[in-house]
């Protein structure tokens, strides 16, 4: 028993020290059997609050029991990757963070591959890598590992580290040794949820994503409604909000990874109005930004042209009543009344 204690601690230590050679800034392991927060996963579904999400939906049963992605697992090693704050052009101050520089799982997943073979090959067990996009409860798994606490915006924080990281998984047969979870530290502060423009959250730890600047500006398809236009007026992608107010992210530690960072300043939100599909795509394929599509991010540079009063970009906003996205021409014409509104 004591021999095969000192050889998966001595696996353990080998994959975290691996996980830091590739790049990523901390590394913990934990159990990947349980979710804590299954049922209240369970409850955000049924409220509705994931709405037009509907991969999450269809996903719940896995991402409820990581064994059905991965047979037999038993441990997660979870990575970090720090994305900010650093001195960035002011010209993208329209999009949050993480989004100014490469697509994130283009930077992540190869190194998340290699760690997933090394551990495959040193332990002779099954894994899997996993990012935001596979069907995984990653803030969890990171939480029970002690990456960090999952705090009331939601968003996972760590001391000394704030939430400004992304996070990683190599799921496992292995046993490994797990680290303990850390404490919630947020205590009495609800700055997050005070600061939100549009009360995202009706309850500390839950999100409304159908009211929330990110989903918003990413992830929604086609005209916003009309409570939330006036909404969209400093952010054209993404929102920090809720992560700029945290006191934890005071002092956070500065992004070093290069390809994170913006190659060149931002169009202006009259250029990026007039993108077309293969404009959009030469512009934006490789970055986070391309999942918010052409037609998203026209939308937005409409709605935020109106909300701004830019009376100079009125001729850009008529040649946007001719866009062949429906969301874009309701846009720009509800920019166009907010000019003429204003006047």
């Amino acid at each position: 028993m004591r021999r095969m204690r000192l050889t998966t601690l001595a696996l353990t230590e080998a994959v975290k020290a691996k996980a830091l050679a590739l790049g990523f800034e901390r590394v913990a392991v934990g159990p990947a059997a349980a979710i804590a927060h299954a049922r209240q996963f369970e409850q955000w579904l049924d409220a509705g609050y994931g709405e037009g999400m509907d991969w999450i939906e269809e996903s719940r049963a896995i991402r409820l029991e990581p064994g059905r992605l991965l047979p037999g697992v038993r441990s997660a090693v979870v990575v970090a990757l720090h994305y900010g704050p650093r001195e960035d052009d002011p010209s993208w101050d329209v999009v949050s963070r993480y989004a100014r520089g490469a697509d994130y799982h283009n930077v992540m997943r190869p190194r998340l591959h290699v760690l997933r073979d090394y551990l495959s090959e040193a332990a002779g067990a099954d894994c899997r890598a996993s990012l935001d996009t596979s069907a995984v409860l990653e803030r969890d798994l990171a939480a029970a590992a002690g990456l960090g606490w999952i705090g009331k915006n939601t968003n996972l924080i760590a001391p000394r580290a704030g939430s400004y990281f992304f996070i990683g998984t190599v799921l496992t047969t292995a046993e490994l040794a797990a680290d303990g979870p850390v404490a919630d530290h947020c205590g009495t502060c609800t700055a997050c949820l005070e600061a939100c423009p549009t009360g995202a959250f009706p309850a500390p730890w839950v999100l409304d994503a159908r009211r929330c600047l990110a989903y918003l500006t990413i992830e929604h398809r086609g005209d916003i409604a009309e409570e939330w236009k006036p909404h969209v007026s400093d952010w054209l992608f993404g929102c920090d909000i809720c992560q700029d107010v945290c006191p934890w992210n005071r002092k956070t530690p500065p992004a070093r990874e290069p390809a994170l960072a913006p190659a060149a300043p931002l169009e202006s939100l009259e250029a990026l109005l007039a993108l077309d599909d293969t404009a959009f795509r030469a512009r934006f394929r490789g970055t986070a930004i391309f999942r918010a599509k052409r037609a998203g991010l026209a939308r937005n540079a409409a709605l935020m042209l109106g909300n701004r009063g830019e009376r100079a970009a009125a001729p850009a906003l008529r040649r946007a009543l001719d866009d062949p996205d429906e969301g874009v021409r309701k846009a720009a014409a509800w920019a166009l009344q907010r000019l003429d509104g204003a006047s």
